[in-house]
């Protein structure tokens, strides 16, 4: 008899270009990053004196986030059940790059197509600083004021000094490794527990967009699994967790691996880590009980278009992520 696999459609998505990541790219070009030539004083100064501890989106950024949203929306009113899950960091840059998408489908809703939850445990390693200096972040007053354009009243979990406060309040320093570590486990936990609770309320009221999606019933013979706009006779439920490059890989690697443990290795960040590029999106099914299938890695279809390709940022090796391979030696000596 073959087993019943209800599943959750989960989309894990990277942030548009922040102004920072745009600071960085000027940064690597102005000062020649990777050459022989490389100016590493310039390079402190220029970012230091142009870096914010929780930054806006860049012009291309902006230009990113309305692509996403123009893929999105279609895509969820038409294969998403309602409302559609949203969980989201608390820094400025996840909060803008979703908001168009929030905008468009909450239009005519009454906020009723949207749950969105603000957590404070996904915001990017590192936290939030200025040259070594704490900030607080945002709190949830000041997160409302960015979203009360779409509609949407978010909820807030995550905020270690409470809502009232910023979401990095509590810090007394930049996040280190192993804090951003030990975080993600936590989060991840938390992940999973969320997720569980939406599988058995759905079995608990028996509700019709949670099943198994292998299974295709005569009415759904017409309908493409790959067509991501067409009108899907059963919705599914849906949930969006809008993050962070670094942040996203740590989680990713413990979905993959099956563990929740601050780290892999003792003293060693990262022995294998996942790239994203702005607005690169992760597709993921939830079986319940941490079990999850990863169905596409860092797609970015609503940047597919003939005169789009400029838009793509933030994922080469150009951008940094090489630094997160330990060396030889520091593997060797482990």
């Amino acid at each position: 008899e073959k087993q019943v696999c209800r599943s959750i459609s989960i989309r894990m998505i990277r942030h548009s270009e922040s102004q920072n990541n745009q600071v960085y790219r000027d940064a690597r070009r102005i000062f020649k990053g990777g050459t022989p030539e490389f100016d590493l004083q310039g390079w402190i100064k220029y970012v230091d004196d142009r870096r914010s501890a929780d930054p806006g989106l860049s012009a291309m950024g902006e230009v990113q986030a309305e692509k996403l949203a123009g893929y999105l929306e279609p895509h969820l009113r038409n294969q998403a059940s309602s409302p559609v899950r949203f969980v989201v960091s608390p820094m400025k840059r996840t909060l803008l790059t979703i908001l168009p998408t929030l905008t468009r489908l909450n239009e005519g809703s009454g906020g009723e197509a949207c749950d969105v939850i603000i957590n404070g445990f996904y915001h990017e390693s590192e936290g939030c600083h200025t040259r070594e200096e704490v900030e607080p972040g945002m709190n949830a007053e000041q997160i409302n004021k960015i979203l009360e354009l779409s509609g949407v009243k978010a909820s807030y979990v995550g905020f270690q000094n409470g809502e009232e406060n910023g979401w990095y309040s509590h810090g007394d320093g930049p996040e280190t490794r192993p804090e951003s570590e030990e975080r993600a486990a936590k989060f991840y936990l938390w992940m999973v527990e969320f997720l569980d609770q939406q599988l058995y309320e759905a079995e608990e009221q028996n509700q019709e967009d949670v099943f198994d999606a292998g299974v295709t019933l005569p009415e759904e013979e017409h309908e493409r699994d790959h067509d991501r706009f067409g009108p899907r006779t059963r919705r599914r439920r849906t949930a969006i967790f809008v993050g962070h490059g670094d942040f996203m890989s740590l989680v990713l690697k413990r979905i993959v691996a099956g563990f929740g443990h601050a780290v892999e290795k003792e003293s060693i960040p990262h022995r294998s880590a996942f790239v994203h590029t702005n607005t690169g999106i992760t597709e993921l099914e939830y079986f319940g009980n941490g079990k999850f299938l990863i169905m596409s890695s860092n797609q970015t279809p609503h940047l597919s278009g003939p005169d789009d390709g400029h838009l793509i940022t933030g994922g080469s090796l150009k951008d940094g992520w090489s630094y997160l391979m330990p060396n030889d030696k520091f593997l060797l000596d482990a």
